[in-house]
């Protein structure tokens, strides 16, 4: 989370005042104060599949996490911050400009997020509850489709993130919703949506690769060659310093502050991962940029057609290049491994296990003197040097015991 929200922040900040601060070094002007922030949140987004492909979730269940997360809060912080930089008034930039801009990004993250759970439990409890919903295939699959695309709707009527709605909307579906339908809808399920984030993917790539061979877009940018390989190598120089910017400082503080309590740091070959993971840029990008600098992916003006241009050069270069690199990388830094021995890792979970449970230990099972006062106190101790361990152990059992058996799902013992 720290890496997919904080990170942006980090990034879209160097990259903003980079490209303030050298493209008119290289004969590149014309931008607004806008132009450059947008350019900070449009290469600020990344594409970590083809990391993902290379990396082994049994191997590495850790950086499998991270790098995965990350990959899917950026995407939404950064369009979320992109709206919020699109309201931005920038003929009156005073004192509080930076914290309004905060201000309306934290607005529509709330917001978005809050109607993506309300619209998830909606759909869980109709498919738990009410009698249309259930014993179909057809109208399962149907239900959980039409809600989402509902949400994505609704956030785009109310001028909110339509993808950070449907991206908490299908958090709450897979957390309840999944568990009230048949065997054969979630089969059927997994396989429609898999098949259509594809379908999606490749056609964004595709379209990509036809508008690199706009002629038009490359005739109206009319600068030199100095310039353009000048913005080119500004931009990617700008991504790989931005990127490390927060990665490394980021890892280092979480390893401190956990390392008390958790056993899995985040070694330096694993940052190396996190940090090369981030550098790709896809879909999201050419998206942004063409919201911001184009009317319906059209635009005669020159400098917007170089920043398209240029981000077109640069999501290929990235995709292209360190794509191809990821795989060597990866296999150099972590070579696979067969993970320790059954009884290794059987104590390993009980000790994970303890860790989780510390929390839940009553007054009589920690210690039969213990008063009151001092349990409070531990469990305040607790919170303080275990936070993730503690928020999550209390969130579960609040699941367990509340929302499960309104919207559906498996509940612990």
């Amino acid at each position: 989370m720290s890496f997919g929200i904080i990170g942006v922040f980090i990034s879209v900040s160097i990259i903003s005042v980079g490209c303030a601060w050298l493209f008119p070094k290289v004969g590149f002007k014309g931008l607004t104060i806008r132009d450059y922030l947008a350019l900070g949140t449009i290469f600020s987004s990344t594409d970590t599949v083809c990391t993902l492909q290379v990396l082994r979730q049994d191997e590495t269940p850790r950086l499998y996490s991270l790098v995965f997360g990350e990959g899917v809060v950026n995407d939404a912080t950064s369009v979320v911050f992109f709206n919020a930089i699109k309201k931005l008034n920038v003929s009156k930039i005073q004192g509080w400009t930076a914290l309004h801009l905060f201000g309306d990004f934290f607005y529509l993250f709330t917001t978005s997020t809050i109607l993506g759970i309300v619209t998830g439990l909606v759909t869980a409890y109709a498919l738990k509850a009410l009698y249309f919903g259930r014993h179909s295939t057809d109208r399962e699959i149907a239900l959980m489709v039409l809600m989402a695309y509902l949400s994505y709707m609704i956030a785009e009527l109310l001028k909110l993130s339509g993808i950070l709605t449907v991206f908490f909307c299908g958090i709450v579906m897979s957390h309840y919703a999944w568990h009230n339908v048949t065997e054969s809808s979630r089969i059927t399920t997994r396989h429609i949506f898999a098949t259509m984030s594809f379908i999606a993917e490749t056609f964004i790539f595709l379209y990509v690769g036809m508008d690199a061979l706009d002629i038009d877009k490359w005739k109206t940018t009319k600068n030199s060659l100095k310039t353009v390989f000048g913005i080119y190598g500004i931009t990617i120089f700008l991504v790989l310093v931005g990127r490390a910017a927060f990665v490394f400082p980021l890892s280092v503080m979480s390893n401190y502050f956990s390392s008390t309590s958790e056993r899995q740091l985040i070694t330096f070959k694993h940052q190396v991962v996190i940090w090369w993971a981030g550098l790709m840029r896809g879909a999201v990008s050419i998206a942004l940029a063409y919201n911001q600098f184009t009317y319906s992916g059209i635009t005669w003006d020159e400098v917007n057609a170089t920043i398209i241009t240029s981000t077109i050069v640069v999501v290929l270069f990235s995709t292209l290049v360190f794509g191809f690199l990821t795989r060597p990388l990866v296999t150099k830094l972590l070579p696979h491994h067969r993970r320790q021995s059954k009884s290794s890792n059987h104590s390993t979970d009980e000790d994970e296990l303890d860790d989780i449970m510390l929390p839940f230990l009553t007054q009589d099972e920690n210690s039969a003197s213990s008063s009151g006062l001092l349990q409070a106190k531990r469990s305040l101790s607790m919170l303080l040097e275990r936070p993730v361990h503690t928020v999550h152990a209390h969130w579960r059992k609040f699941d367990d015991k509340f929302m499960r058996p309104i919207f559906g799902g498996p509940t612990r013992n």
